[in-house]
């Protein structure tokens, strides 16, 4: 084979083949790889242990801060918390200097601060043949088998809430990186306030996930990253072998976003959106968990719902419906590759 790869993740189909020839079973793996499996977990008897290994490699300012939440986003799925985090920093030969390590090292600090999560470990050096720096984060959560929630576990008959919007960290992330190109469909203060979209409404799904499970009957949850809300759900599909049925006109993509997205040239299904939580929950607390993240400030929508099945995703259309659009990658990544 002669071809290479696009920027961005390695296609479903050959990750899938590329799983099949690993060892990757064993008596106490709980959860192991899988497409749309974003976290491992192993038993260790009254605990289990979730892992989950992330890097960063769009973003550059508070690449820190990035690092650890959008990690702590894959951990807080699985209804569990956060504890220990490994980080290995890889950073660029002839423009590292001693700020940048400092600047990279106080927001890795603070926010594990914040969020109660011990640096245990890691690595740091400087690597040729890199234009930015890279971080990769290991981190552990801890939480109970029976309070444990993966992808696997959604149900047919259950509806898909989805919290927040689309796309709010390409929002975010192109406000930060391009705002001199922006400044031709933004004023000044939409801007601003698109870079601001890390903050509010926020990158976190911790809190999102914690009220949800809280307000009623949770059987998964996933994060959509990079790839965008259509990759997350054609993966929450195959990792739960159940039909997912959408309804686009319930997707919430704030208006800055629109207007990002529309001067980019971006479908904001396909941009990565890191920010906004699908939830499945039975269809009888669904109404409750929308009220319960609604009543915390968090916007909240029931946008489809997962049938009896093969994994596959559709969504509603004037003349019925037809399956939803695949991207083989995150649709940001070919700003990254023309810069």
């Amino acid at each position: 084979m002669n071809f290479t790869f696009p920027l961005g993740k390695l296609p479903h189909e050959y990750l899938q083949h590329l799983i099949d020839t690993l060892p990757t079973t064993a008596e106490r793996v709980i959860l192991g790889p899988g497409i749309g499996l974003d976290c491992a977990v192993v038993d260790f008897g009254d605990r289990s242990l979730v892992f989950k290994s992330e890097p960063i490699t769009f973003a550059t300012r508070q690449i820190g801060w990035y690092a650890v939440q959008i990690a702590a986003n894959d951990i807080a799925t699985t209804g569990a918390k956060p504890q220990w985090m490994l980080l290995t920093m890889l950073l660029p030969e002839n423009k590292t200097t001693p700020s940048l390590v400092h600047e990279i090292t106080a927001d890795v600090s603070q926010t594990c601060r914040e969020m109660g999560i011990v640096l245990i470990g890691g690595h740091t050096e400087i690597t040729s043949g890199l234009d930015r720096p890279i971080l990769v984060t290991t981190l552990i959560g801890e939480t109970t088998r029976e309070k444990l929630i993966t992808p696997r576990g959604a149900r047919p008959g259950d509806a898909l809430i989805l919290t927040k919007g689309i796309p709010i960290e390409a929002t975010a992330l192109l406000a930060k990186e391009f705002p001199d190109r922006l400044t031709t469909a933004l004023n000044p203060d939409e801007i601003t306030q698109a870079q601001n979209f890390l903050i509010d409404p926020g990158i976190s799904v911790s809190r999102d996930a914690e009220i949800a499970v809280n307000a009623g009957e949770v059987h998964a949850m996933h994060d959509p990253t990079e790839g965008g809300l259509a990759t997350a759900l054609w993966e929450l599909a195959y990792a739960s072998q159940n039909t997912l049925i959408i309804e686009p006109s319930q997707i919430f993509i704030p208006p800055i976003s629109r207007k990002v997205c529309d001067f980019f040239g971006l479908d904001p299904m396909g941009s990565i959106a890191s920010g906004a939580l699908i939830i499945a929950a039975s269809s009888s607390s669904s109404q409750a968990i929308v009220k319960a993240l609604q009543e915390n400030g968090i916007t909240a929508t029931i946008f489809g719902k997962v049938n009896h099945g093969d994994p596959l995703v559709y969504q509603i259309t004037p003349d019925g419906q037809r399956l939803l659009n695949k991207f083989n990658r995150d649709e940001i990544a070919r700003l990254f590759e023309t810069t």
